[in-house]
């Protein structure tokens, strides 16, 4: 029989989150809307009620607690009554006064706008689509994913008979990204027997359809967003088979020249400055079939191009993991929700096959729990498998070695649970963070066409003291950019929207010296702080923002708007002038929810290094207080790597690799 949904909101509190969302995202009065994009408003797909519905699913009593009360707080000041223009005055004037209150209603803002511009409903013609994607210039998936036949899943997957599943091995590795997949691949071959734990599921192209909210919900760690625990950064990081490489934009970057001497002259990794480290860049390199065959510009791309040789700075072409074979320009602009075309080389075509090919066994949707410690040494890992089902299964593998490779995000979780790492176990985490600035141009850009990123300048790249900036272009996502796009109305938000076809994004990254810190809850989950407080860093990312400023008015873009809460635009029509304008966005807010920060790299949270009280693992990356437990993800960083990280995880992961075929 089946069950009522669980009822998590009054009539009253449904009916005011109702309002809500139609003050988000209103029917707005237009002469000219052949799609019915400006008369439909968030009621007209059922917003308020899909959130309910995500309320009750994530079972989070704290945070519905939090929205049960804002919807109070609205109601008990006649926000219901209200016209929509008194309504939008209401929410402006709270998140002005509050930080709490400017959270919760970007939280909801957040959820409104997303599921109105990423929602797939079904067409008459069998396809599935988002009805505002036409007016907002953005195609969706232009092709069905190959069927299971012709996208056959090729690494087997152990599951539980029945209520506990025991498995012994010589190595069981937490994670299958971009350094848990080499490592299970490296070893596997050297003829280890091996067990890769995976938190996330087994997709692949034949599950791939291009779908944006699909992809949050199936690939991504917690859904897609989550926030740092002040507000400050949004995080996205990839939870599948194949981790981050499943998910990422092929950016292949190897490491730079500073950065490794100075992991190996400050934090003593032997032999990072030498042909030992070029042996295993070139070694991943080689295994990724990185190639710049297949960096195609779009509009963005060919945006940045021309801006960077009017200003006369650095301009690079992109070199990515991508095998020409089955490359698909017009497929290639949904990277980050799965390659269905399969030319991306990340670890589940390349290492995490190779390990199954040696026998590997893998278990998928496998949390672990805690590393098992005897007498000071690694001897396992228990963990907890959620089926398709919902059923859980205890999961315990018996091994000698322990690699957790499970993300800078997790890995020092893991470790405090366990008791572990030492006293830096959690602290340095680093972000890269990254925002964009918006350019309006008088054509169409095709942001959807071609690889997300296939260019890039790293101009300022060392501003001071080895840290400074990247620019890049971005990945085109109208529900997650609809979340960026600065909301001071619903018909000015739905204008900025409808202008996403003339639009390109152009990104920066910095490269962090300041640091924030993983811990855990009382349940024993990931609880992320960070707070740009490092004034060199606060100096490069406001830097960062200007640049692309000044970059898109060289580009020729007619509007320019920055990510900040308030809308901070700039028109080439208008009295301001532009370097008024790039000043304005330089001393822009930065606070709690007051700015569209990103942080798509992490790193350094159980950092290698050759002193225990400020490292987790020693510079090959067994940890200083538990022999046969190493770290094999971005989490060993010492410091921030200032490009994109995949390259470098994959090469030092295989160097520790190699170490662990050495160890007795």
């Amino acid at each position: 029989m089946a069950t009522s949904p669980a009822v998590v909101l009054s009539e009253i509190q449904q009916d005011t989150l109702a309002r809500l969302c139609d003050t988000f995202v209103p029917a707005v009065a237009r002469d000219d809307d052949p799609t019915g994009f400006w008369g439909r408003a968030a009621s007209d797909l059922g917003i308020a009620g899909l959130i309910a519905e995500q309320l009750a699913a994530a079972g989070d009593e704290t945070m519905l607690e939090g929205v049960r009360a804002l919807l109070d707080g609205l109601h008990a000041q006649g926000f219901d009554d209200l016209d929509a223009p008194a309504r939008e005055g209401m929410l402006l004037a709270m998140a002005d006064a509050d930080v709490a209150a400017r959270g919760g209603i970007g939280a909801l803002r957040g959820l409104t706008t997303m599921l109105f511009y990423g929602l797939p409903v079904p067409q008459p013609d069998g396809s599935v689509r988002n009805p505002n994607w036409e007016a907002i210039g953005y195609p969706g998936p232009r092709q069905a994913p190959p069927s299971p036949d012709q996208a056959p899943k090729t690494i087997g997957v152990t599951r539980a008979a029945g209520d506990d599943l025991v498995l012994s091995a010589d190595v069981v590795v937490v994670g299958s990204g971009a350094g848990g997949g080499v490592i299970a691949g490296t070893l596997a071959q050297a003829g280890k027997d091996v067990v890769v734990l995976e938190a996330g599921g087994y997709f692949n192209e034949s599950d791939f359809n291009g779908l944006e909210l699909w992809a949050y919900e199936h690939l991504y760690r917690g859904g897609g967003i989550t926030q740092t625990a002040e507000g400050t950064v949004a995080i996205l990081a990839g939870s599948c088979m194949g981790g981050g490489t499943t998910v990422n934009w092929t950016n292949c970057l190897r490491t730079r020249p500073a950065v490794r001497e100075q992991w190996e002259t400050e934090f003593g990794l032997e032999g990072l400055t030498g042909p030992d480290f070029d042996r295993h860049l070139d070694t991943v390199w080689a295994r990724a079939g990185v190639n710049d065959r297949c960096s195609d510009f779009n509009g963005p791309t060919q945006r940045l191009q021309e801006a960077c040789a009017k200003a006369g700075i650095a301009f690079k072409t992109i070199t990515r993991n991508t095998d020409p074979a089955t490359y698909d320009a017009d497929a290639a602009g949904l990277l980050g929700f799965g390659d269905a075309t399969g030319s991306k080389q990340g670890t589940m075509k390349t290492w995490l096959q190779d390990a199954a090919e040696a026998g590997t066994r893998f278990v998928v949707g496998c949390r672990a729990d805690t590393i098992v410690v005897k007498d000071g040494r690694a001897v396992g890992v228990e963990a907890t498998a959620t089926g398709e089902d919902g059923r859980t299964t205890r999961v315990v593998v018996h091994a000698p070695q322990v690699v957790c490779a499970a993300g800078a995000l997790e890995t020092p979780a893991l470790l405090l649970r366990s008791g572990i790492g030492g006293p830096a176990t959690g602290d340095y985490l680093r972000l890269h963070p990254a925002t964009g600035v918006s350019g309006i141009y008088d054509e169409p850009q095709r942001s959807w066409w071609g690889a997300p990123q296939t260019a890039l300048s790293d101009e300022y790249g060392d501003l001071e003291d080895g840290y400074g900036f990247l620019i890049e272009t971005s990945l085109q996502a109208p529900a997650l950019g609809s979340t960026a796009t600065p909301w001071s109305s619903g018909a000015g938000h739905k204008e900025l929207m409808a202008k996403g076809a003339e639009s390109a994004a152009f990104v920066m990254l910095i490269r962090d010296r300041g640091y924030g810190k993983v811990t855990i809850d009382q349940a024993g989950n990931a609880v992320h702080h960070y707070v740009m407080a490092d004034p060199l860093d606060d100096r490069n990312f406001r830097r960062g923002i200007a640049e692309l400023v000044r970059l898109h008015d060289l580009a020729g873009a007619q509007e320019i708007i920055t990510y900040h809460r308030h809308e901070t635009r700039w028109r080439r029509d208008g009295d301001e002038s532009l370097e008024a304008f790039a000043q304005r966005a330089h001393d822009g807010p930065l606070g709690p929810f007051d700015h569209g920060t990103f942080a798509l790299h992490q790193m350094g949270s159980a950092r290698m290094g050759d002193d225990p009280a400020t490292s987790v693992a020693n510079p090959w990356g067994e940890l200083h207080d538990t022999p046969g437990v190493w770290i094999g993800d971005a989490s060993a960083f010492p410091t921030a790597s200032g490009t994109n990280p995949m390259i470098t995880v994959m090469a030092l992961a295989h160097r520790t690799a190699e170490a662990m075929r050495a160890a007795r």
